[in-house]
């Protein structure tokens, strides 16, 4: 068996195991869960790919393999077994007992990093609702697993307790946080009807993993949000406002990274907050082009998108935002739109580059809400100067003997109130 072993300084060591069924690409399935593993804390020793149609019901990669892996994990004194795939109940007992040693899938991990990452309350409770349905149909079969104490890796979450309890309780605790998140969810609908009703843009960055959303966020509103080289490195949104070279003002929002595969419990139990694209006038579809998977990570961000949206299509204009382009190589090559139709900007969130265009592009792409006017206002009409001052932008504003001069950036709501007065 022929391991490929990598040098880490993280605490838990790891072994990860994928199953190649030509379902998807394995070698950067795995090359993902391998940053997964060490944002979670753990010291990636080794990884496997075994080659099959099937994944083995009983043990996931089959006896004769199993076997292998537990003689490696008994000679290299492995803490955790990490499976690229979901696992069964099955499954996990029967290599935890081959192995003696703790083992959890691809869904338990991220799950688990999320639990680490969330801070708000609404996050907080969207990441037990997604571990508690994940682990409800998983209690029986799991044996003394359920109940065992300690930290690590796939540990975090609902609590010890939690898991200690019967399906009775868990299902009670699970309608009880869904009650909480509808209130949550009233209460945001309500936020984007007053949003709408005053007449705010709002403009979500949205994309995978550590694509440099965060960056970028900050570059343009100094919103001081944590920003690693993690994946999931902030999980909870965050507005800002942002306003815009011709002056106008728009909302910016941030929202949680996307991963390939994406549990479907994440993508449930956080469908509010993903719906933010759903409200927004405008996307940013932020990627890192310096990654060869850059297409494949835009494609599946537009695949969840999809997904969020009634009838499957994403009728909210998108700007394709290629981050990284400063380090990244036939950068040319790579910035393309994905959708005929989609604009495309190649920028980088770290130096600046590029930043003015994407200003530019989001002007085009959002709907005409203002126009660039001059005017000549009566001075008994000094109302309407002031409903311009709170609405737009005055450029210039000059006192005469016929009136009050303005430059000025209007609503277009008000161009027919004010059309006796343009020059």
């Amino acid at each position: 068996m022929n391991f490929d072993l990598i040098n880490d300084d993280k605490k838990e060591k790891a072994l990860l195991v994928a199953v190649d069924t030509g379902d998807y690409d394995a070698e950067v399935s795995i090359a993902e869960l391998r940053e997964l593993a060490k944002t979670a804390g753990a010291e990636v020793m080794a990884e496997i790919i075994q080659k099959r149609d099937v994944a083995d019901g009983a043990s996931f990669v089959g006896k004769g393999r199993l076997a292998e892996i537990a003689e490696y994990c008994q000679t290299n004194d492995i803490d955790l077994i990490i499976a690229d795939s979901e696992l069964s109940p099955v499954q996990v007992r029967n290599i935890e007992d081959e192995t003696d040693t703790r083992v959890v899938d691809r869904t338990t991990l991220i799950l688990d990093i999320f639990a680490g990452r969330a801070r708000s309350k609404e996050g907080k409770l969207q990441i037990e609702l997604a571990q508690l349905k994940y682990s409800l149909p998983r209690l029986t079969g799991k044996g003394t697993s359920l109940s065992r104490l300690g930290g690590g890796i796939g540990t975090r979450g609902p609590g010890e307790t939690k898991l200690e309890t019967d399906k009775r309780h868990i299902r009670r605790r699970i309608q009880y946080i869904k009650q909480e998140l509808d209130g949550v969810e009233r209460r945001r609908n309500m936020q984007h009807s007053r949003r709408k009703k005053n007449g705010a843009v709002a403009v979500a960055i949205v994309g995978y993993t550590n694509a440099g959303k965060s960056t970028l966020m900050n570059r343009l509103t100094d919103a001081g949000v944590l920003q690693e080289d993690k994946l999931f490195a902030t999980l909870d949104p965050t507005a800002r406002k942002l306003t815009l070279p011709n002056g106008q003002q728009i909302m910016l929002i941030d929202t949680v990274g996307f991963i390939s595969r994406l549990p479907h419990q994440l993508v449930d139990a956080f469908r509010s907050t993903l719906e933010e694209a759903t409200y927004a006038d405008l996307i940013l579809n932020v990627c890192d082009a310096s990654s060869e998977e850059c297409h494949n990570h835009i494609k599946t961000t537009n695949e969840i998108l999809e997904s969020l949206f009634e009838g499957g299509v994403v009728d909210v204009p998108v700007i394709n935002v290629f981050n990284k382009c400063d380090i990244a190589e036939n950068i040319s090559d790579i910035a393309y739109p994905y959708k005929d139709g989609d604009a495309c900007v190649k920028i980088s969130a770290q130096t600046g580059e590029g930043i003015e265009d994407l200003l530019t592009a989001i002007e085009n792409a959002l709907p005409q809400t203002r126009k660039r006017v001059t005017l000549l206002i009566p001075f008994d009409k000094g109302s309407l100067t002031a409903k311009i001052r709170n609405d737009g932008v005055i450029y210039s504003e000059e006192y005469t003997a016929d009136g009050i001069f303005l430059d000025a950036l209007v609503d277009i709501t008000l161009l027919d109130t004010i059309k006796e007065y343009l020059k």
